[in-house]
Parts: structure tokens; sequence; C-alpha cells
């Protein structure tokens, strides 16, 4: 358990600063209330998706997988989102119809890199447990604290200044990027930090493309679809 803490501390904590870096270049703009409510959400979303890092004895039924954990993070989400607006933080399935055209057009080019990978690098078999998971929870309970509810609160905080080929975007983006980066690629354990630099880009990197769709589309729809996708298909080829 020190060593969840530790890496708790330390995924929250560079969330924290690239928020100050933010609001260095913002000077003054800043809604810090909404920020603070961010990290402290983040928090609270550790401690379900660990199942109170491993203090909470709930079992759905014998699995390899994080299903109870999953799901806990899952129903916070869904509560804080149905607190905000659930069409702001784009749990809807209407598609903005100006931005759905575009959205697609990268939807396919990341279906089309997906599957390749997958092709390349086979998978090795997989059971029903793993690829009902795979095919469900991770961009349920990710894209609707990533890209939903987390996004949504650093918006508020430091505003959507630019238009990236028509969809809004700002320092949200980015900071809910590296944050899902981040709960990837460091970790904490031997009295130190670990950090995996090619993790950290092949998390953080996508997640940025699906910050972009979200905002593109008005919707979690394809970000979710998408990201179970990647998850599951190198388990079906």
């Amino acid at each position: 358990m020190p060593d969840a803490i530790m890496a708790l501390a330390g995924w929250i904590g560079a969330t924290a600063a690239l928020g100050l870096v933010a609001a260095l270049f913002l000077r003054g703009k800043v809604k810090w209330g909404w920020f603070g409510a961010a990290l402290l959400l983040m928090a609270a979303y550790d401690a379900l998706l660990t199942r109170g890092y491993g203090h909470i004895p709930l079992h759905f039924w014998p699995s390899d997988w994080n299903w109870e954990g999953k799901a806990m993070a899952l129903a916070l989400s869904l509560a804080v989102a149905l607190a905000l607006g659930a069409r702001r933080v784009g749990l809807t399935l209407q598609q903005d119809r100006k931005g759905l055209p575009g959205a697609l057009v990268l939807s396919a080019a990341l279906v089309a890199v997906f599957l390749g990978l997958a092709l390349y690098f086979p998978g090795q078999g997989t059971d029903a447990d793993t690829l009902a998971f795979q095919l469900t929870m991770p961009g349920l309970d990710e894209e609707l604290f990533y890209r939903g509810v987390l996004l949504l609160m650093l918006n508020e905080a430091f505003a959507r200044p630019l238009s990236i080929l028509g969809a809004p975007m700002g320092w949200g983006a980015l900071i809910s990027s590296v944050a899902f980066g981040l709960a990837h690629a460091l970790g904490y354990s031997e009295g130190g930090f670990t950090f995996d630099a090619l993790t950290m880009a092949l998390t953080g990197g996508p997640a940025l493309l699906l910050v972009w769709l979200r905002e593109k589309t008005g919707s979690l729809l394809l970000p979710v679809l998408l990201h179970n996708f990647a998850n599951s298909i190198s388990l079906l080829v």
C-alpha cells in the first residue's frame, strides 16, 4: 500500500505541476476551484480503481482482471457526470453533424493502424473473461473519466482557447492526456519512482487524438469504441 500511495502522489503531483505551468501562461485566468476538484477526483478515482488499495473485499467472480475496481471507478464517473450534466461530459449518442465527417476519417485511420499492429504483432489466444473485459471495461471506464468528467473539469479550469481542425482544445486536453499516460507509465517501487517513456508515448499520444474526437463530435461514443477496439483486436486476429 505505501508504494501505491506514493505512485498516487506522483501521478497527482505531476498533473498539478503541469497545471501550474499552464497557469503561468494564462496569467490569472485559471479557475482554481475546478482544478482542485479535478485533482481530488483523481484521488477518489484511484482509490476506487484499486479497490481501496486492496482493502475492499469485493469479487464479482474469479478473474485475473479488475472488474470490481473498474466498476466502482465507472460508478464514480457516472455519478459525477450526472451531477455536472451528461451532455456536458459527452455522455450522449448524439454526434455533432459538422464534426462527424472529420471524426470518422480519423477513426478509420486509427482502426487501420490498430488492425495493422495487431496483424504484425499477433496475440497468443484468449479466453472469454479476457475478451469480455477488453471489449468493455477499458473504454467505458477510462473514456468517461479521462475524456469525460476529468476533461470537463480541466476545461472549466483552463478554458479552450484554440480551435484545432474545428475542435475546441486547450490545456485541459493536454493535461488530461498526460494524466492518462502517466497512469500507465508512472509507478513506484523499491523506494523510487519508475517511468516508462515508451508506454507514455503509446498511451498519452493516442489520448490526445481521443480528446480531439470527443471535442469534435461532442460525444464519447467514438473514443469508447476505438479504445475497446484497440484493446481487443489483437485477441481476435
